[in-house]
């Protein structure tokens, strides 16, 4: 059973648009494609920096965006309703929104689940097996499923920064080695 959606769960700009998109995809019967096409679109804007630089890119004009857009989410191979989604930023001039969009229509779906979201910052890439291990962990400290939102910052150096909520577990080794400096200062 799909537990209330909350209202406090996507706002702003990009809540707006991204609870469209999900009640167009409930509607459509198709959440389950788009949510794999925003998922292989946050992929690939983590791994391109060409693509990050045009959905980031004000001097990209309506028409050269929406094409360009529409050709990667044909090599992408997005479903149709995200296509046409992504087309609608694009005319609009909100494709930077795009990040903030993908991350805003995973909570709503991990809401509509019944889970609650993690967001993960790791130093590099976690396996499939280390995301599991992760989510079992949370999923016994909470209480309830945890939809994990991983993002790398290689800044971090080693471990982990988890919130979930208003609650931060902060086990980065640069926060570990920033507590030393501190300590050896005084």
């Amino acid at each position: 059973m799909d537990a209330p959606i909350s209202s406090s769960v996507a706002t702003g700009l990009s809540g707006r648009y991204a609870r469209a998109l999900f009640a167009l995809a409930i509607e459509g019967k198709s959440l389950g494609a788009v949510e794999s096409s925003l998922s292989s679109l946050k992929q690939a804007l983590a791994e391109s920096a060409d693509l990050a630089s045009l959905v980031g890119s004000p001097v990209v004009g309506r028409g050269a965006a929406g094409a360009a857009i529409a050709g990667v989410a044909d090599g992408l191979n997005i479903d149709g309703l995200t296509k046409n989604f992504l087309g609608v930023l694009a005319a609009n001039r909100r494709l930077a929104l795009l990040p903030a969009i993908i991350r805003d229509f995973a909570a709503l779906n991990a809401a509509r689940k019944g889970e609650v979201t993690a967001d993960v910052v790791a130093a590099h890439h976690l396996t499939d097996a280390q995301s599991q291990a992760l989510a079992a962990k949370l999923k016994a400290g909470i209480g309830r499923d945890v939809a994990l939102n991983i993002t790398v910052d290689p800044a971090i150096l080693g471990g982990l920064v988890v919130r979930v909520g208003s609650r931060m577990i902060d086990s980065s080794l640069k926060t570990r080695l920033d507590m030393l400096g501190q300590a050896l200062r005084t």
